[in-house]
């Protein structure tokens, strides 16, 4: 990052006055950032940010806007953060998508999802993103030994995962990395439709979690038939590939029994659109009505985590 004085000097009168301004407003403040590296649980697709020790400090203005927000299960204050640079922040513009920078300001954690309109006579950059919120707070950790042993979710989400191949790789809805380009599959379970025809049988106590203090946390083997509404989302599939993406499930549901179909699926052709291009992308929806044990879905989680070590350590 370039001083105020290096900056005074290469632009214009008008980046130049701007400059000084922010430089005088701000007090020459900086922002130290600490540099997270993205790890995805193979079990159900979640994502954890792991802290790398890389820091990068920034000059520049920030500013701070509040709003609190009342909801059905959190009160919150939703910060919203401009960073107002006096050149282009390059760890940015360079990190991968798997790299994350969060800065801290008076115990506020926060990181930047848009740049700001850019005037190039004005010579200034503006970041801008939301500070983490409290319910994403445990998805930020300072070690890798930190991450969960075992699965997140307790619906039919890893069955779906564990139809992923090379060449058509599943993922988790809202969990699709960065500008991926098709052929893929996103499987969205609506939380809103699990649901049980019976209680659950829980075996207690179950095992006992080494280390787990005073009140001692328990394993327990549990068992309850489910069954979850599933929307399949396929990109970038003719029909004839979309159809063998079909019977391959059909083929699995027969040969492993680990769910079965409550209704009858039908390939549906969907829009997405861009207007610049004036074309409709190959996208394809499937909608499944699966019955499964939750205990088979926990089974498949923990053989995908077990495959995923196995796949690292070969590599």
């Amino acid at each position: 990052m370039p001083s105020i004085a290096e900056s005074l000097g290469s632009q214009s009168q008008l980046a130049s006055t701007l400059a000084a301004g922010v430089d005088q407003i701000s007090q020459s403040q900086t922002v130290t950032f600490t540099k997270y590296s993205q790890s995805i649980l193979p079990a159900d697709g979640y994502v954890f940010w792991v802290n790398t020790g890389v820091t990068q400090t920034v000059q520049g203005s920030l500013h701070l806007v509040t709003d609190q927000q009342q909801n059905e299960d959190e009160t919150i204050d939703v910060n919203r953060i401009i960073f107002t640079a006096l050149s282009q922040i390059d760890v940015f513009n360079t990190a991968a998508p798997t790299d994350l920078f969060v800065g801290v300001i008076d115990g506020i954690r926060f990181s930047f999802n848009a740049r700001g309109a850019f005037y190039k006579q004005a010579n200034l950059y503006h970041y801008v993103g939301n500070a983490v919120y409290p319910a994403i707070a445990s998805q930020l950790i300072d070690s890798a030994t930190d991450l969960p042993t075992g699965p997140i979710v307790s619906n039919s989400l890893p069955i779906w995962l564990a139809q992923s191949t090379p060449t058509l790789p599943v993922y988790a809805s809202y969990l699709v990395p960065a500008n991926v380009v098709p052929p893929y599959v996103v499987a969205h379970v609506e939380p809103d439709q699990t649901e049980a025809p019976s209680f659950p049988i829980y075996v207690w106590p179950g095992t006992t979690v080494p280390n787990s203090g005073a009140s001692p946390l328990h394993d327990m083997p549990s068992s309850q038939l489910a069954k979850d509404r599933v929307r399949l989302t396929l990109y970038g599939l003719t029909n004839q590939q979309a159809i063998q993406f079909y019977a391959s499930l059909i083929d699995y549901s027969l040969n492993t029994d680990n769910f079965g179909f409550g209704n009858s699926p039908v390939l549906k052709d969907a829009k997405r659109t861009q207007s610049e291009l004036n074309v409709i992308a190959m996208k394809k929806t499937l909608d499944i009505d699966a019955w499964y044990f939750q205990t088979t879905s926990d089974a498949i989680a923990r053989r995908l985590i077990l495959s995923a070590g196995f796949s690292s350590i070969n590599t």
